[in-house]
């Protein structure tokens, strides 16, 4: 397990430019290792994590980046429509990379989303709760399978990027919920059922998985979410505190003097 390193800037604004830079300047020096063919982050979704992908849009570091060599993947995904207003995927385009495909910058191959739910509203809404989870399990399948023929039998993320909400669960792993404490290491990607924080239907990363990255980087702001900071820093792989889970070759995490307020 690696040694936690904590950063606390003075509020949310210069977190933001921070977690954009650091991200910035680290895919840069990734790409300018010999040999290095390419580099593949997991980004975040959440007002932190939106916020932060428009940043690094903006920064005058990212024309350093040759973004053709740079693929993305998510930490976790509201499985709902693929044109859903609450996808991830579709608030990042929005926010970010969506300009880079379009200036020619990035080929959109580079983008690898989860799935999205194809089904209609009323199969939605008659799905027993097995149907439900073989939907989850097929899409947690469909994007582990894209991992290991992207990167390899034993895939593992550079960069993988992850908010914290109030109750202090990171990508979608929530509170006694069970997916954070799946530990078998061939299980990356995990569907999940009725999460506590809506929409219901979810697909995540698993902590095998993400422990494998890198660089993870778990950053939050303000002083509603310092309960849950001091929760997952209280003890690591506590499962009422998710976020006490995250790991990596490196771990960072990259607060405001808000949510570091009760540490």
């Amino acid at each position: 397990m690696a040694e936690r390193k904590t950063i606390v800037y003075p509020n949310p604004e210069v977190l933001a430019q921070a977690v954009a830079a650091r991200t910035l300047l680290t895919i840069i020096d990734l790409l300018a290792e010999p040999d290095r063919q390419r580099v593949d982050i997991a980004v975040t979704g959440g007002t932190d994590g939106i916020y932060v992908l428009k940043v690094m849009g903006e920064s005058p570091l990212a024309d350093a980046v040759d973004w053709r060599r740079v693929h993305v993947w998510w930490g976790d995904e509201r499985f709902v429509a693929a044109d859903d207003d609450d996808r991830n995927a579709k608030q990042a385009r929005e926010a970010w990379f969506g300009k880079l495909i379009e200036d020619g910058l990035m080929p959109a191959g580079n983008i690898h989303e989860m799935p999205a739910d194809g089904r209609d509203a009323d199969e939605i809404a008659s799905a027993s709760s097995e149907q439900t989870d073989a939907v989850l399990a097929a899409a947690a399948a469909e994007y582990q399978r894209e991992l290991v023929e992207q990167l390899g039998s034993e895939p593992a993320l550079d960069i993988a990027m992850f908010g914290v909400g109030p109750d202090a669960h990171f990508a979608s792993l929530f509170p006694d919920h069970g997916e954070v404490e799946i530990d078998d290491p061939h299980v990356l990607v995990a569907g999940v059922r009725d999460s506590p924080k809506p929409p219901p239907l979810r697909v995540t990363l698993t902590v095998p998985m993400i422990a494998r990255s890198k660089h993870t980087w778990v950053f939050t702001s303000e002083t509603r979410k310092a309960d849950a900071v001091k929760a997952a820093f209280a003890q690591r792989d506590n499962p009422h505190a998710p976020s006490s889970y995250a790991d990596g070759e490196e771990l960072l995490w990259l607060i405001d003097e808000g949510a570091a307020s009760k540490l």
